[in-house]
Parts: C-alpha cells; structure tokens; sequence
C-alpha cells in the first residue's frame, strides 16, 4: 500500500533555491484557499450610467490553510509534552531571520505537478505555492490537568513572491503598439530575443538601436532591454 504524501513546507535561500530545511506537517490540511485579484479604479464619465473600468495592476496571490498539531500520544499527565514542540517551527516561519532581516521565503509543496496554480499560460499546474508568510494563527483546543495546551490549529496565510525578472519573464506581453521589456537569459543572442518578441529575428538591429547597444553579440545576462513596438 502507497504511503500517504504529507505537505512539507520548505525554506528557500533568498535566490528561490532550496535550503535543505524542511518542515512536514503532521497531518495533511482538509482544504486550503488560492485567491487571485486585480487592482482597477473606476473613472466616471459623467451621462454615462457605468463608470469605465481601468486596470492598474495584479495583485499578490494567497494561500490561505489550517494545520492541526496533537501530542497526546506522549500521555495526557504529568507526563504530557506540549503540542508547542511541533507547532514552534511553523509559527517561527513568520519572524524575522537575522541574516535577512525578513521572513524566509517557503514553498508550500503537496502532490508534485499536481497542485494548482498558474506555470504555464493553457494550465494550472505547478510544483508547489512559493511565497512568504504573511500570518500565523494559534489556537489551541486542549489542554492537560496541569495546563499544557496538547491539541492545537494553526491558521496560515502566504503571499505569493515573485522577482522582478521572474514577473517579467512570464508576462511575455505581445501587443505590437507597445513598447516591451525583456530580461536577457544566459546564452541568448539578439536575434532569438527579436524572433521571441516580435517573430522576426531580423528586427535585432532596432533593439539594438533603442538599447544603445555597440556590441549585439555581447549581452550580459540579466541586462533588461526595451522592445520597441513593431513599424
């Protein structure tokens, strides 16, 4: 029989790559929440009944989830232990590291390419929700005769991280009449970036000439150039 996948929630270095800490819950959540928003204005034009809607930007993905914690398998006694030894790690997740001076950044990971989100433009697949705690709620629900809380849910709230080059890499904005932006990969040439933006890698020299650049075979990765829109 196939063992039962347990979440894990897994501390990131600041670059997104692992750590090499983990924590597992002891039990898997019975439903978790992914909210997605927008940020419009409405601007009134007067004699007309609705106002025009304007997008501004997108707004940070959530995840929201609850985490139930027990150790009354240590008895219930005098020799009960605190259900705090499990539920610590978890709440230290939204304190501030002192070689950060931030939170960690953490993938929430349960089912490999299974859980839902956006990765790709036609699906909602992805390896796991990558963010950074945003809340941690404690409560707990049992205690022992001595006042030991033994039984504990902890409600927990992420907010999607994402780096700049991450975000506008995977906007990939198509419109022919607006200028665009893209951040240079390793190994990329000019002429793949024209063909990528604007289908035609011939256009390389009026990157070129928007960018100021003197040497097109010598791009830096990570430099960002602007698209100019097509003639």
């Amino acid at each position: 029989m196939r063992a039962l996948a347990k979440a894990e929630i897994h501390r990131l270095n600041p670059d997104g790559t692992p750590s090499g800490r983990s924590l597992r819950v002891q039990f898997n959540p019975t439903e978790y929440t992914l909210t997605k928003g927008a940020q419009l204005v409405e601007i009134p034009i007067p004699g007309l009944d609705p106002p025009i809607l304007q997008f501004v930007r997108g707004q940070a993905e959530t995840m929201g989830f609850d985490l139930f914690f027990d150790s009354t398998e240590k008895g219930t006694g005098a020799e009960a232990e605190p259900v705090t030894t499990k539920t610590d790690a978890f709440y230290d997740l939204v304190k501030i590291e002192g070689d950060r001076h931030a939170p960690p950044i953490v993938l929430f990971a349960w089912g490999g390419d299974a859980f839902p989100g956006h990765r790709r433009p036609d699906s909602q697949q992805r390896h796991g929700f990558k963010g950074v705690v945003e809340s941690v709620r404690q409560r707990f629900t049992y205690f022992s005769s001595l006042g030991l809380p033994l039984r504990a849910t902890l409600t927990m709230s992420l907010k999607e991280y994402k780096t700049l080059n991450q975000q506008i890499a995977e906007l990939n904005l198509r419109s022919p009449d607006h200028t665009k932006a893209h951040v240079v990969q390793a190994g990329e040439s000019i002429t793949r970036i024209a063909e990528r933006t604007g289908g035609d890698p011939r256009d390389w020299r009026r990157i070129a000439e928007a960018n100021g650049i003197d040497d097109p075979l010598a791009l830096p990765p990570g430099q960002r150039l602007e698209i100019p829109p097509a003639p």
